[in-house]
């Protein structure tokens, strides 16, 4: 079978990995000049770290090298997927520097036009690379965070045209950028934290604006405990309310709430006190199991030292209205009236999922009414065939995550296991989809954000296909962090699956 996938990231490289092993012709789609995602040497921002420590945030395998920090860099772990790409050899199924302009489906499969992104490409570069190149299968995985999200702000040319300039964190490529500017940065999540403290190093002054202000959990709660010993096991996922409650999580939401709640309580306590929130005025709104809601924010370092101390400065419970200019200088007005100078304005205001290769005539058959994506287990959609999505469960455990989609992708293409009727993986699919709503207030990104039930969606994703770990290691990640390496054997037990 001649496969098509759309990007290089975690997902897009492990499908790649797996659907070779079974014979399939490969071939990676991927605009940025390496492999990645958001960990392109394109996207990078300064300060870019990952959440998980290196043991969880990686595929079962290849361990990220020892020489590699706990929580590693943006350009570390870009570097752990070429490494990635050497150890299977993946280079003959890339085609880097390549963007899949359009993907139109026929009766036996797909045909995709591209086009290069490599300015050195010659006179031909942006234009389509010819007749359509078609291809059996395809699989989408361009990852839920492709397109960086800048508000629409009234004012933005009366910005620029007093010099100003309006980014996304993942436009910031150097310090230099910023020395001895007046730096906003929009936004409170990891992304606005980490890209803060950088920018503060060399800004003239450092301002973060926040409408809601997030938790935060220190790396070491109560300077003892590293925080993937209670968040990074079942055990901390257990402690938010799935859906489809099982064992002991019944206990936890049941007869052992006060337990549960007890538990929730302390690292909320520990971490006010740790990062001196209440000195700041900054405890969030709410309770620290909102993180369900959207994510866990790892404390970036040296972010509230930097408050406490001056270098940055951060306002509360307010937004931008508009830009200004006052004495021949950018501005921005805040809704709470306050105007604070605006040379650059970096938004940290989370991604777009796009899929602007599909018609709209494809997107309305993937998504609902507001715009989800309808699809079983995050991978499979309900009427349009020879199509799949991998890495649209997005979670803590992302590499994983992207790699049992991968294996359940390689046994649908072969049989290898039965799925529900549509007309009952749409119910599914839709129940999933109006709880997550419930859940989140709406933000779960169109439908592919799982966190914080990581393992949960693993759990159901290789429970189909019948190669989940046994109980005794199930029964280890309630009280340890998930090792990926536990699930090695997962592909070869596929192989000889489907063999017999």
């Amino acid at each position: 079978m001649k496969i098509a996938i759309i990007g290089a990231g975690f997902s897009g490289l492990v499908n790649a990995r797996v659907q070779r092993e079974f014979g399939h012709d490969v071939t990676v789609f991927e605009k940025a000049p390496d492999v990645g995602g958001v960990w392109s040497s394109t996207r990078r921002y300064p300060g870019l770290r990952t959440q998980n420590d290196k043991g969880s945030y990686a595929l079962s395998e290849l361990k990220m090298p020892k020489d590699y920090p706990q929580w590693p860099t943006g350009e570390q772990v870009q570097q752990y997927l070429e490494l990635y790409v050497e150890k299977f050899d993946l280079t003959p199924a890339l085609r880097l520097s390549t963007e899949v302009l359009t993907a139109e489906p026929d009766e036996t499969g797909w045909n995709l036009t591209v086009r290069s992104t490599d300015p050195g490409s010659g006179p031909a570069h942006g234009a389509p690379g010819g007749a359509p190149e078609h291809f059996d299968h395809l699989i989408v995985a361009n990852g839920i965070f492709s397109e960086p999200f800048i508000p629409s702000y009234e004012g933005v040319d009366v910005l620029e045209a007093a010099g100003g300039r309006i980014c996304a964190t993942s436009d910031v490529h150097s310090l230099d950028e910023v020395a001895g500017k007046h730096v906003i940065m929009v936004g409170y999540g990891k992304s606005a934290h980490d890209t803060a403290v950088e920018l503060a190093k060399v800004a003239a002054s450092t301002t973060v604006v926040a409408r809601d202000l997030l938790w935060k959990v220190p790396r070491y709660i109560g300077g003892v405990v590293n925080y993937k010993n209670l968040l990074l096991t079942r055990l901390g996922e257990a402690l938010f309310p799935y859906h489809d409650r099982r064992g002991f999580e019944k206990f936890l939401h049941g007869a052992g709430k006060g337990v549960r709640n007890g538990m929730m309580g302390s690292v909320q306590s520990v971490s006010t006190k740790q990062l001196k929130l209440e000195e700041l005025g900054l405890v969030p709104k709410g309770s620290l199991e909102d993180i369900a809601k959207s994510s866990i924010s790892l404390a970036s370092e040296g972010f509230f030292e930097a408050v406490k101390e001056g270098r940055i400065t951060a306002l509360r419970d307010t937004q931008i209205v508009r830009f200004v200019e006052a004495g021949g200088k950018p501005h921005a007005e805040l809704s709470d009236g306050r105007v604070i100078p605006a040379d650059v304005v970096v938004c940290g205001t989370g991604h777009q999922q796009l899929v602007p290769f599909f018609s709209e005539e494809m997107q309305a058959r993937l998504q609902d009414e507001q715009g989800s994506f309808e699809l079983y287990r995050h991978i499979l959609p309900h009427d349009v065939p020879n199509l799949t999505f991998g890495g649209y469960n997005s979670s803590f455990f992302s590499p994983l995550s992207a790699e049992a989609g991968a294996i359940w992708i390689a046994s649908h293409l072969r049989g290898g296991h039965q799925v529900p009727p549509v007309a009952e993986r749409r119910r599914l699919v839709r129940d999933r989809l109006a709880w997550m709503e419930s859940r989140t207030k709406g933000h779960h990104a169109r439908g592919t954000f799982v966190v914080p039930f990581s393992m949960h969606n693993i759990d159901d994703v290789l429970d189909e296909v019948g190669l989940n770990v046994g109980k005794g290691t199930r029964f280890t990640q309630w009280l340890a962090p998930v090792n990926p390496s536990s699930y090695r054997r997962t592909l070869s037990r596929l192989k000889r699956r489907l063999a017999a």
